[in-house]
């Protein structure tokens, strides 16, 4: 799902108004944490103001709710793409349930082909890893029965910026 949204600053409320309208089942009810984690460009947000808990680190692997930027979105196929390069955070690590990505309107390309000359442009030689994420983390691999989560997050959202 996506949202689009004015400013920055709009970004924690954002957030809160996408988690506390999670429609889960008392089972998962757990997934609809304010507690989570961000990158570092997100530290300065005010959190507390939209009654969340998100502290800048690298997610443990038991955070329910994480909140990144992007290298940059692909509006063919609705998948965005992290790279990694020395002091920047990279989106390969354990992903929480719920996953918040925040990309600008001038982030977004048109297709696959854009994104990778975009890489190029950036880092010269392709980048120790390229992640492409089209969506929630889903399988079929056990019994032919779609399984939600099983790599990765159960739902991802993605807030649109200007600019």
């Amino acid at each position: 799902t996506f949202e689009r949204i004015a400013s920055r600053d709009e970004v924690p409320h954002a957030v809160a108004r996408y988690v506390d309208g999670l429609d889960l089942p008392d089972a998962l009810a757990a997934q609809r944490s304010r507690l989570g984690v961000c990158w570092p460009e997100f530290a300065d947000l005010d959190w507390d103001g939209a009654g969340l808990t998100i502290e800048a680190r690298p997610t443990a692997g038991h955070d329910r709710l994480g909140i990144t930027g992007v290298f940059c979105a692909i509006a063919e196929t609705g998948t965005l793409v992290f790279t990694t390069a020395p002091g920047t955070p990279t989106a390969t690590a354990i992903l929480p349930d719920t996953h918040v990505a925040v990309a600008r309107e001038s982030q977004v390309v048109s297709g696959m082909e854009e994104a990778f000359a975009r890489v190029r442009a950036r880092h010269g030689a392709l980048p120790r890893a390229i992640n492409l994420m089209s969506g929630p983390s889903r399988t079929g691999d056990i019994e032919q029965t779609i399984v939600l989560g099983a790599h990765g997050p159960f739902r991802v959202h993605i807030l649109l910026l200007p600019g």
